[in-house]
């Protein structure tokens, strides 16, 4: 390769032969940047969704190509947010595409060593038999309650999700129910 050839690779100086003296438009390009797409140039569709790690409920747009998600990116629709996402939720895409996402129910026995894999509807059936046996163990017919099961909701439950855990440990008599959604 010839010096001069070299020399017209080099980023500065096309900056002082080509006018573009602040290196904005040809001069800061070279075949390998014109080879770069965005990450979202190719998606199928946008999803618009709300980011899941705190109660805020900042906007956010999902981009899929191909039923795989892609990247996620902040709407600027969102009156919320205005765009802007948190590094949590900027980084929110692992929770669809990591590696160690979790798929099955797991489970471990009482003084077990090791996980095991559940059917969905057996772990299902498990955690209603165990609020009944708790229910019923502590029942406090006078007070009609049970002082023996609490709740404690997440950041990521809306009002509406918020209103039906509340309805439903008032049904089943449970008075300790806490939200920890502080902001």
């Amino acid at each position: 390769m010839r010096i001069g050839d070299l020399l017209g690779r080099w980023p500065v100086l096309r900056q002082l032969t080509s006018g573009d003296r602040l290196g904005l438009r040809d001069a800061a390009r070279s075949s390998r940047t014109e080879s770069w797409r965005g990450r979202i140039e190719d998606s199928d569709r946008v999803v618009r969704s709300i980011c899941p790690y705190c109660a805020v409920g900042c906007g956010q747009l999902v981009y899929v190509k191909d039923g795989e998600v892609t990247q996620i990116e902040g709407d600027p629709r969102s009156p919320i947010s205005r765009g802007r996402l948190c590094p949590k939720g900027a980084a929110s895409r692992n929770y669809v595409t990591g590696p160690l996402r979790e798929y099955k129910v797991k489970y471990r026995r009482p003084y077990s060593t090791h996980w095991e894999e559940l059917e969905l509807d057996d772990a299902m059936e498990m955690i209603a038999n165990r609020i009944i046996d708790a229910r019923a163990s502590d029942w406090d017919a006078k007070n009609r309650r049970t002082m023996s099961i609490a709740n404690l909701g997440g950041a990521t439950l809306d009002n509406e999700e918020n209103y039906l855990i509340k309805k439903l440990c008032m049904a089943l008599g449970i008075v300790q129910v806490e939200n920890q959604a502080r902001i």
